[in-house]
């Protein structure tokens, strides 16, 4: 199954597909946005040099087989608008796959999380590549987690996650096929 991970994918109005180098200088919007980064970690807002740190970081998932975040482009405007994608995270002490997103502020609120989760979770349900499928939140980012919810995700327990207090949601096969059903 992993070489079909870094396959171009559509949904309704998105392209899916690999990051690239080039993507550092379109990311940099998201990184010196203070409402997008409002809940990432303080050594990684506002300072333009992680955008590449960012996308280099995702291509060495690629590499290392740990799946990874893609980018994510309006098919009408051809607008990168955000990414999302299924990462491989430890989280209290367990192996988990994780479906993660992150969106450029002025495109929020228009579903394009949502529709692209929901692409990733089935793409891991469907390649049997786990049993449950992950989504860490920060306990105060309610606009993830209503994503997270609209996906069928259900909120477990709350952790800490790099020094982070966050919920986990979770959606099992069995719950996703039951979804799929109705």
């Amino acid at each position: 199954m992993w070489t079909n991970y870094l396959e171009k994918r559509e949904t309704e109005r998105l392209l899916i597909r690999p990051l690239i180098d080039k993507d550092a200088a379109v990311w940099q919007e998201f990184i010196m946005d203070e409402v997008a980064t409002k809940f990432f970690p303080d050594d990684w807002k506002m300072k333009p040099e992680k955008s590449k740190e960012w996308i280099d970081f995702q291509l060495n998932r690629y590499k290392e087989q740990r799946y990874g975040l893609q980018a994510l482009i309006d098919k009408k405007s051809g607008e990168f608008v955000g990414q999302c994608g299924l990462l491989l995270q430890n989280i209290d002490d367990k192996n988990e796959i994780e479906v993660g997103y992150h969106l450029i502020s002025r495109y929020q609120g228009n579903g394009y999380a949502i529709e692209a989760a929901n692409e990733f979770k089935k793409l891991c349900f469907e390649n049997n590549l786990a049993t449950s499928v992950i989504s860490i939140i920060d306990i105060d980012n309610v606009a993830s987690q209503k994503v997270a919810e609209r996906n069928g995700m259900i909120r477990g327990v709350r952790t800490t996650y790099m020094d982070m207090d966050v919920f986990v949601y979770r959606i099992t096969l069995e719950h996703y096929t039951k979804l799929l059903d109705k």
